[in-house]
């Protein structure tokens, strides 16, 4: 089956478990995705006041809206926003001279992240359906470009790095979660599709990483490892994908971990209507 299509089975059913049975996504027996990944991500202060629903949707490896400084009257767009938990966040901080974009491929996604919206009462947002590879912005468009544990999935991320570096402002910040790789990760590792969703096989060896980034264009490259998952945390992740944990747990462990991830594309930041034409 094409990853892409997989993917969006697989967040599909997860938000529908969510709007189904008001639990956690990670609860759905198709998803392989769940702690130590998603596990204590964000704070009781960010939480408040958010629907539960949000939450539950959440997914990540990490907290992107922890990475930057938003400011008021920022623009942000998250690729692959989910249940919207990150966009949200990111609308509160950017406040109601700013906007906040949420991306997703997935009609199920999306219904559930404006619901989400609905709850919150937050205006200063708007879902869009797209794909990742081609973000449905136009260029110069945005100050902020966030992701939680998504580019990792894509089977074209030199495509995603050169659509965001595109959709940023001069001086724009690149500011994301993924999973990075330490080293090589094996070959019986990268065959399993199920581990694509399971926020593994995708990732991208962590020099590697940062030198597609500099092929799109973005400079101030850095990576910061927050979670490295050891060979338990692999066993977990593998046992429910099917695979052969005693084989492949060794293999896996301490290769893998969570990561910050931040750019910028090169330019002086535009600072009133001045200096920018879009």
């Amino acid at each position: 089956m094409d990853t892409k299509i997989l993917v969006q089975e697989k967040y599909g059913a997860a938000a529908r478990h969510v709007r189904q049975t008001n639990s956690g996504a990670c609860c759905n027996p198709v998803f392989t995705c769940c702690d130590p990944v998603t596990k204590d991500l964000y704070g009781e202060a960010e939480k408040s006041g958010l629907p539960e629903g949000a939450m539950l949707a959440s997914l990540g490896c990490g907290n992107p809206t922890a990475l930057i400084q938003l400011k008021p009257g920022e623009t942000a767009l998250d690729l692959s926003s989910g249940g919207g938990i990150d966009v949200l966040l990111s609308a509160r901080r950017v406040g109601p001279a700013g906007k906040a974009y949420g991306l997703d491929m997935t009609d199920d996604m999306l219904a559930l992240a404006r619901e989400n919206q609905r709850k919150a009462d937050i205006e200063n947002v708007e879902f869009l359906k797209g794909e990742i590879e081609k973000i449905p912005l136009p260029d110069n468009a945005v100050d902020v470009v966030i992701s939680n544990c998504v580019i990792n999935l894509s089977a074209d991320k030199d495509r995603v790095l050169r659509e965001a570096y595109r959709v940023l402002k001069a001086g724009g910040r690149f500011a994301v979660s993924d999973v990075v790789a330490r080293g090589e990760v094996p070959e019986p590792v990268r065959r399993s599709m199920a581990l694509w969703v399971g926020c593994i096989a995708g990732a991208l060896e962590e020099k590697e990483e940062m030198a597609r980034l500099a092929q799109a264009g973005f400079t101030a490259i850095s990576l910061e490892p927050t979670r490295v998952y050891n060979i338990e945390d692999a066993r977990q992740l593998l046992e429910s994908a099917g695979v052969d944990v005693d084989a492949i747990a060794p293999l896996a462990g301490d290769k893998l971990m969570s990561a910050f991830i931040r750019a910028t594309k090169p330019g002086r930041a535009c600072r009133g209507s001045s200096c920018c034409s879009n």
